[in-house]
């Protein structure tokens, strides 16, 4: 079988013997030539507008002849090799929502109007130009969030990813059921895609590069991460969409968004400012089964310079029934042929995706046109090759060099993130854990070979972060020796020492470390918190309070922060100064199971007996397992 581009050359070439002489069946009048106006603008109009059109990002307009003559070759060409419509996914391979894919016969209607001179044609056939909307398209959003202070593009260079913190002012926790991007400088943003980042560890990335946000991809940063079981990317033409009920995401209180562009230079200077609309739904998602976000990926990457063909694979047996929603491939600038399949339990093979011919400039997320049903049983596999030779046009060494796995556009990557709708609501938790259990081991394994290959103090504290995660707590410790031996005021791997003493019991060393770290650098949330709990749990209850409103200081939203400081207050006896902030733990998270069963505790020594039930039971309703919500129920219902 020809591939699509071998048949469009055969197609083009049959194409011109036909013009010279072949007549039109059942006529003996030539056809008449193709014209932009009647037969070429209708098809750029629908497939190519979006984007070029003034002040996005293509380099020429297609709404008008005089704009499209110059190009008309080389629209010809792209469209010939399909690569304009930029649409990787081979055809047959999975259906999509939202194909810019041309069909054959408008395919070869380009070529011939090019071949027959590109006329113009008579302006009175031209259809009518598509139009967008310049405000919202989701109508008012019901929150505006825009990046503080606008960034300026350099000039020249090459592409950039850059990543913006935009901080988001939510009193108390919302479900996200759509959103909606707009760049503030359409014609230099490829593509934008969106996380969050409950930690405000981005907030330091941003702090300690100069001017608006930070560079890297995929949202570099500890705490960054997509909303639970989303995908949400943008790119040039694509409009925004609501999410049905069961799979709105929640925006809990002190999260930022962290929105990474990729910004293509203009030749000058430009700025950009965008801003994001959220739509909230008005009640909590609907008790449904909500999608989960997974991944099929290879972190150990390492690919030799001049290699042409190193290969990656990664599988998953499905333990449940599932739909698959959606579909997003990433590789850097070396991958070439990226394949996923799911085999059936009796042997059939359902492709997901096969992209022949990968770009990295093109990258999408591909969402299907009708949920892609899967059972248990069923084995997902991707399959990627890369092309580290010089013959790789797009190989950004020059010569080729060594390549391995790391989240600069030169470093390579290898990454299948499905979007799955599990059948029942019980089998979410099972592929929850299933995918975080992957995870770990992936990243695992990604920061040991970073320490084989260019060990620093740094890596050592990163894998001993991974270890920690998986509870491999003596080479941990291991780990952070080695990275406070070579770097003894790095204040992270105190903090992690520190993390990791309290865990094993040992709170007099895990405070010094602790204290360590803030002498380092003072104002870290997260060093301030642990501190306070590694003080309460060793009855220090004057100091950890200290150190609970410090950390309140640096994040007022923090409802643990809230709920620990009362707890401590509490034993101390102080409880009409713990109840305010147990409450106001709830404001900012009413599904704190945790501040409702410790309310509920103040409330009964208050003697507000019914009040303090009525928590205990919300605990319940939240937490079914909650042991000190079950005994305090318990004993105040025995009497």
């Amino acid at each position: 079988m020809l591939s699509l581009v071998a048949r469009g050359i055969v197609l083009a070439a049959l194409t011109v013997a036909e013009f010279q002489s072949v007549p039109i069946a059942g006529s003996q009048r030539p056809r008449a030539p193709l014209t932009f106006a009647r037969d070429i603008a209708p098809i750029l109009f629908e497939h190519c507008a979006a984007c070029h059109r003034p002040g996005q990002v293509a380099p020429f307009s297609v709404l008008e002849y005089a704009t499209v003559r110059p190009y008309a070759r080389q629209i010809a060409a792209a469209v010939l090799r399909r690569s304009m419509p930029p649409w990787p996914p081979e055809q047959g391979y999975g259906e999509f929502s939202h194909e810019r894919r041309l069909r054959d016969d408008q395919i070869e209607a380009v070529q011939r109007w090019v071949q027959e001179g590109a006329l113009g044609g008579d302006p009175r056939d031209l259809p009518p130009a598509p139009t967008w909307s310049e405000g919202w398209q989701l109508g008012k959003p019901d929150l505006v969030v825009t990046l503080p202070e606008a960034y300026t593009l350099r000039a020249d260079g090459g592409d950039v990813f850059r990543n913006f913190v935009l901080p988001v002012d939510v009193a108390s926790t919302r479900y996200v059921r759509g959103w909606e991007f707009r760049p503030g400088n359409a014609r230099i943003v490829h593509h934008a895609t969106l996380f969050v980042d409950p930690t405000r560890s981005s907030r330091r990335l941003d702090a300690n590069d100069s001017g608006p946000g930070y560079e890297g991809m995929l949202g570099v940063g500890e705490g960054v991460r997509a909303p639970d079981g989303q995908f949400l990317g943008w790119t040039p033409g694509r409009g925004p969409s609501l999410s049905p009920d069961n799979l709105a995401w929640r925006l809990e209180p002190g999260t930022d968004l962290v929105m990474q562009l990729h910004l293509m230079p203009t030749g000058r200077a430009e700025l950009i400012q965008p801003s994001v609309g959220l739509f909230f739904s008005d009640t909590p998602p609907a008790p449904a089964p909500a999608a989960v976000r997974f991944k099929l990926s290879s972190r150990t990457i390492d690919i030799p310079a001049g290699r042409k063909d190193y290969q990656i694979t990664d599988s998953y047996v499905l333990p449940v029934d599932v739909d698959v929603l959606s579909v997003n491939p990433h590789a850097h600038y070396l991958a070439k042929d990226m394949k996923a399949f799911a085999t059936l339990p009796d042997g059939t093979v359902r492709w997901l995706i096969w992209i022949k011919d990968w770009d990295f400039n093109w990258q999408d997320v591909y969402q299907y046109a009708k949920p892609n049903p899967l059972p248990r049983g069923a084995t997902i596999t991707m399959q990627y090759t890369y092309d580290n030779s010089a013959d790789n046009k797009r190989n950004p060494h020059r010569p080729p060099e060594r390549v391995v796995f790391g989240p600069r556009s030169t470093d390579e990557m290898g990454d299948l993130w499905l979007q799955l709708l599990p059948r029942r609501s019980a089998d979410r938790a099972i592929l929850v854990r299933d995918a975080n259990r992957r995870d770990a081991a992936a990243a695992v394994a990604e920061a040991e070979q970073l320490v084989r290959i260019a060990p620093d103090a740094e890596k050592h504290n990163l894998l001993a972060v991974r270890y920690i995660e998986s509870g491999r707590l003596d080479e941990a410790k291991a780990q952070l020796e080695s990275a406070l031996r070579s770097r003894p005021d790095y204040a992270n791997a105190h903090s992690n020492m520190g993390s990791l003493l309290q865990t094993q019991g040992r709170l007099s060393e895990a405070i010094d470390h602790f204290r360590q770290a803030l002498a380092i650098e003072p104002r870290q949330f997260e060093v301030h918190f642990n501190l306070g709990n590694a003080l309460n749990a060793a009855e220090r209850f004057e100091e950890a309070i200290d150190q609970f409103q410090q950390a309140l200081a640096i994040k007022p939203e923090s409802f643990e922060s809230h709920n620990n400081l009362a707890v401590a207050l509490g034993s101390l006896g102080r409880l009409d100064e713990a109840t305010p902030h147990l409450r106001r733990a709830l404001e900012i998270n009413p599904d704190y199971a945790d501040a409702h069963s410790n309310l509920g505790l103040a409330l009964e020594s208050a003697g507000e007996r019914d009040e303090a039930i009525r928590h205990f039971r919300r605990a319940l309703e939240i937490q079914p397992d909650h042991a000190a919500a079950q005994e305090q129920l318990r004993l105040l219902q025995a009497r």
